[in-house]
């Protein structure tokens, strides 16, 4: 997948996996905040999410445990990184 088409194109959802204090201080547009800890109980609400699922954290470090998590789920998805990379991928979408 490539995921800087993925955002410009805006396919799929962005989840973000930080805390909600993480996320509540700076976040990718219209992305949904799940953090790590919850990921496993609310597996039902985010398989009903529009796939591939975006993830993104502040390194990339908790979104790709996610993305091994989910996959082994059957769940379409990929690491974008960090939220400021989705960012700067959705800030080149407009124009």
């Amino acid at each position: 997948m490539n995921i800087e088409q993925l955002i410009t194109q805006k396919k799929g959802t962005i989840i973000d996996v930080r805390t909600p204090d993480e996320f509540m201080a700076g976040n990718a547009a219209d992305s949904r905040n799940i953090p790590l800890q919850e990921i496993a109980n609310r597996i039902e609400e985010v398989k009903s999410f529009q796939q591939p699922l975006i993830l993104c954290c502040a390194s990339g470090a908790r979104s790709g445990m996610v993305e091994q998590f989910l996959t082994q789920n059957g769940i379409e998805c990929c690491n974008a990184g960090s939220w400021l990379d989705v960012n700067f991928y959705q800030s080149k979408s407009i124009k």
